[in-house]
């Protein structure tokens, strides 16, 4: 066999003895094509993306069609072979959960450039990570990867206001055109300074319309929600001019003084009513809405039949708004008139006459900013901005499934030989999207590569510190993998999962993905814990790695989890 037709040969990991094949295996003449950084890969069993990364033979990776290059260095796996058998505290939590191991999947990698206290025996399982599982949340780290490569850290969404008409002594003669850029963060404080700079630019009545255009995206709101949870801001759908989320948030702040609690809501939607005052009960907090007993089923009249919990103290509620069609016109007409402006026609959707002018443009955060938003709190509907965003900058409307060509091409490029992951709207919030704990491996691997490293680590939650991580100090007050691990969490129905880096106490950072999809899940969910806390305790690696891998506890143990 001739050394490139032997090449091919061994770079075809899929079985598990090509897996498993041992260190002489290779030939001599497959060996001197490598570079030692990869023949090292090759012999950990490690195969696709990294080892393609390692060869001499390949060469750069190519850009994508648009002609920007895609910023994915390619990281290399350490040395040292990966175990399979999960810690024991893991499979003892799994068997009271009636979850089989068979639910979890796990794939914890040291990154390169360890100190040199943990390179001997760094934390390094592989537990079916190539299993193609619905991850939840945890998707949102191929949008937001995706979206610094290709968009870059300081890319902005640009609002403009148009004019359709002459100017004269402050009024306008004709329509007002608010067209939106799928800006993911245009609440409401910021929708007010927009509407302040077009009253500095000298509108400030307008004898037409105010038109609102959303045309950069095309998309249309579901038709039915995700879940049976419709009011839930979560199930909020994307919008080329995306207003406070769709979003109403009520306050509530009790006078004990009087017996009552003070009702307010924001933004201000015009045609909205809701009560001012409840009164208060000594009740516990505990289930504080249901008490409320909130009816939302009007629009434009909200009702409060109950009582609010004076032990509650202050409280909101954040509402997605139950007729999101109607939202954006009704708060763009509040606001407009709550700052003194005046208008004859209506606020409607429509799209930009060529005959208009530009009055003024107004940036967004940038999407550094932004993606912080996006993985700490995991708020779905800006991801799927973001997503969307991905097919709309190339001059199209964004479509979801010319974002998802966009990311497919984006993923071959950089990631050759690795599963591709199957997304749906970029969020996780879908019953359809799929990775494999290798592939999220993968990105994360090559994030902390590349030079927009920073950006993507600043957008995790910190483990116990904030986002979606920060109850993790609740759950295990002295836990050490607070402040030692930046993640991204997910949960749907019969998902939990947690992906992200984490800090060993050796020194040595590690990349870990796991993900339990069963219907038992949630009840399983400290086993997420306990990997995270096995990986941050790798100074007792050396001596976990000389153990025999399969001593009767351990047996016992596995035998009993998988019942």
């Amino acid at each position: 066999m001739s050394p490139l037709r032997a090449l091919r040969h061994f770079l075809t990991c899929h079985s598990t003895h090509a897996l498993r094949a041992p260190a002489n295996a290779l030939p001599t003449a497959v060996r001197s094509l490598l570079l030692p950084a990869a023949w090292a890969i090759w012999r950990t069993g490690v195969c696709g993306w990294p080892l393609l990364s390692a060869l001499a033979l390949g060469g750069a990776l190519a850009g994508p069609a648009s002609g920007q290059s895609v910023d994915i260095p390619a990281p290399q796996a350490p040395s040292g072979r990966a175990q399979t058998d999960l810690p024991l505290e893991v499979i003892h939590t799994l068997r009271q959960a009636k979850v089989p191991p068979s639910a979890l999947s796990v794939q914890i990698t040291p990154l390169p450039d360890g100190t040199a206290a943990a390179k001997a025996w760094p934390r390094h399982l592989s537990h079916h990570a190539q299993a193609s599982v619905n991850p939840a949340s945890v998707m949102k780290l191929f949008t937001t990867y995706a979206g610094l490569s290709l968009l870059g850290p300081d890319h902005v969404w640009r609002n403009q206001v148009y004019t359709d008409g002459p100017v004269r002594d402050g009024v306008l003669h004709g329509s007002l055109i608010v067209r939106g850029s799928g800006d993911p963060k245009l609440v409401v404080e910021r929708l007010q300074d927009l509407l302040a700079q077009v009253r500095a630019a000298g509108v400030r009545e307008v004898r037409g319309d105010i038109v609102l255009d959303r045309s950069v995206f095309d998309v249309r709101e579901r038709s039915e929600p995700f879940d049976d949870e419709p009011l839930r801001p979560y199930n909020v759908g994307p919008d080329g001019l995306l207003l406070n989320f769709k979003a109403v948030v009520y306050k509530f702040t009790p006078d004990t003084a009087s017996g009552l609690v003070q009702v307010r809501f924001e933004p201000p939607l015009a045609g909205l009513s809701a009560p001012t005052q409840l009164p208060l009960s000594q009740a516990p907090c505990s289930d504080w809405r249901r008490q409320l007993q909130a009816d939302f089923s009007q629009a434009q009249q909200v009702r409060f039949a109950g009582r609010y919990p004076a032990s509650c103290g202050e409280r909101e509620w954040p509402v997605a708004y139950p007729e999101p069609e109607a939202y954006a016109p009704r708060v763009m007409q509040a606001l407009w008139l709550g700052a003194g402006g005046q208008l004859t026609g209506q606020v409607r959707y429509g799209t930009r006459p060529a005959s208009a002018k530009l009055l003024l443009e107004a940036p967004s955060l940038p999407l550094s900013a932004i993606i912080q938003d996006i993985n700490k709190f995991s708020n779905n509907v800006m991801a799927q901005q973001l997503y969307l965003t991905l097919s709309s900058e190339l001059g199209a409307p964004g479509r979801l499934e010319a974002s998802r060509l966009r990311l497919s091409q984006w993923w071959r490029q950089g990631f050759a030989g690795v599963d591709e992951p199957v997304l749906d709207n970029g969020s996780g919030l879908s019953r359809t999207e799929r990775s494999t704990a290798q592939a999220l491996t993968a990105l994360l691997q090559a994030a902390h590569a590349s030079p927009h490293a920073r950006h993507f680590v600043d957008s995790l939650a910190i483990a116990g510190v904030d986002g979606t991580a920060a109850r993790l100090k609740d759950r295990s007050p002295q836990s050490p993998v607070i402040g030692n691990a930046w993640l991204k969490t997910g949960s749907l129905r019969d998902v939990a999962s947690v992906a992200g880096y984490v800090q060993g106490q050796s020194g040595q950072r590690y990349t870990l993905v796991a993900v339990l999809h069963h219907p038992n899940a949630h009840q399983a969910r400290a086993a997420l814990d306990q990997l995270l806390e096995w990986t941050v305790r790798d100074l007792d690696a050396s001596t976990a790695s000389r153990r025999p891998p399969n001593t009767p506890e351990r047996k016992t143990a596995q035998r009993s989890a998988a019942r």
